[in-house]
This record gives structure tokens, C-alpha cells and sequence, in this order.
């Protein structure tokens, strides 16, 4: 989530990580601790209005996706397996935070119905960005970039969230919402054209299968397939 500015966060988080280290605590540990913690963080304090506290709760959370990282490159642990576990769970984190808006505005605490189905939609179109990538990249293509990636959005959500409590200024939050669920539905239909495009210059593998390889027919009900040992069929005898 903090790419833009891994390289000092990695300086201030690597003397945690290697005390962590020291202590026998593997990376993937972090990983599920931090995203407990982000999920604890906005499902709890969010729908009840507590916004800002919530926000200070999850940010201290965030860091362990820069931690576990650190630590799997340090310890040589890094593997397929944790990656897709701070993939897989970094969506739940999402989930949450956003999640945890809906109830607050669903709720009596913000008793906001619209502004729930616009924190939805955020929620939906968020999933959907990080889903186009990955089912581009599943089929050799690729959907990277966009008006709104995940750290722009979560950025966003979370610094404007904590001023617009801390001033009472419900509209700053509302503000960025309707503009991140514009700004995610954007992306993905900026990553579907890409994606077309890309198919669309190379037509020659454009296909499921293997590049101009028809599949084999198969045979009409009741004639035996080629080179079944019946007459005609039947491959010539060799000596």
C-alpha cells in the first residue's frame, strides 16, 4: 500500500523486522496479524462513527505489508505461497475498510442510505480493478495502471477519513468516496481496453488454446474414431 514511498518505510520498519526475526516470527505471521488487525480496525470502530479512531487503529496495522515483505526478502523465505497470501489477504483488509463505511452509513450512526450504496460501489469496482489485473496477467497480458490503483484509493479513504472526523467535516469523506467510485469504475474500463488491445494486435494468440491448434473432432455418434483397429481404419500392418 505504500509503494510510492517503500524505500524510507523500509528504513524506519527494518528494525522492527529484524527483531522480529531474532524472535523466531515468520513473515507470514505478519501478514495474518496486520490483516486481523486492519479488519478489527475498521469493522469495529467504523460503523460506529468512530472514524478517526479506527483510521489511527488500521494505519498502525498497515505497516506489517511492508514488514513481511521485508522480512521473507531478509530471511530468503520469499516463496509463491506468501505472496499469495499477502495478495489474498490484502483484499480482505480492503474489504473491511471499505466495508466497514457501509455499515456506518447504512447505520444509525450515519444513517446515510445513498452514501452506502456509492461506498458499495466503491467496494465492488475496487475488487474488480485488482481482479481485471490479475485475470490479465493469469492469461499473459497486462492491466496494470489506471486512474485509481489500490494504494490510491486506500491512501485516500484513510487520510481524508481521519481529518474529516477529526474537523467534523462529514463532506470531505463523502467528497472522496463518489470520487474514488467514479475513479475505480474508470480503471476498470481503462484495464478492459488495454487488455482488448493487447488481444486484439496479436490475433494470432488470441485464443484458450494452443496457438493454431484446432481442437480434436470428435467423431459423430456410432463411427469409430481414426486408427481403430475395424477395416479401413486400422493402421497398415508393418513387418
Amino acid at each position: 500500500m505504500l509503494n510510492r514511498f517503500r524505500q524510507f518505510w523500509t528504513k524506519v520498519i527494518s528494525p522492527i523486522a529484524n527483531l522480529l526475526l531474532k524472535l523466531g516470527v515468520s513473515a507470514d505471521a505478519v501478514t495474518l496479524v496486520g490483516t486481523i488487525g486492519v479488519c478489527a480496525g475498521a469493522l469495529i470502530f467504523f460503523p460506529r462513527g468512530h472514524i478517526w479512531l479506527g483510521t489511527v487503529v488500521i494505519t498502525c496495522f498497515v505497516f506489517s505489508d511492508l514488514i513481511d515483505g521485508y522480512m521473507a526478502r531478509t530471511s530468503g523465505t520469499s516463496s509463491k505461497w506468501g505472496s499469495y497470501l499477502d495478495s489474498t489477504l490484502d483484499r480482505l483488509g480492503d474489504g473491511a475498510i471499505f466495508g466497514g463505511l457501509v455499515l456506518y452509513y447504512a447505520g444509525s450512526a450515519g444513517d446515510t442510505p445513498w452514501m452506502a450504496a456509492v461506498t458499495l460501489w466503491a467496494l465492488v469496482m475496487g475488487a474488480t480493478t485488482s481482479y481485471a489485473r490479475a485475470k490479465a496477467e493469469s492469461l499473459g497480458l497486462q492491466a496494470s495502471g489506471g486512474l485509481a490503483e489500490r494504494s490510491d484509493r486506500l491512501v485516500s479513504v484513510l487520510v481524508i477519513g481521519f481529518f474529516s472526523d477529526v474537523l467534523n467535516l462529514p463532506i470531505l469523506l463523502e467528497i472522496v468516496l463518489c470520487l474514488l467510485a467514479v475513479a475505480s469504475t474508470i480503471t476498470v474500463v481503462q484495464r478492459t481496453l488495454s487488455v482488448r488491445k493487447q488481444v486484439l494486435a496479436d490475433p494470432a494468440n488470441a485464443g484458450l488454446g494452443t496457438p493454431g491448434t484446432p481442437p480434436p473432432a470428435s467423431p459423430a455418434p456410432g463411427k469409430p474414431a481414426a486408427n481403430e483397429q475395424d477395416g479401413n481404419d486400422a493402421p497398415p500392418a508393418t513387418s
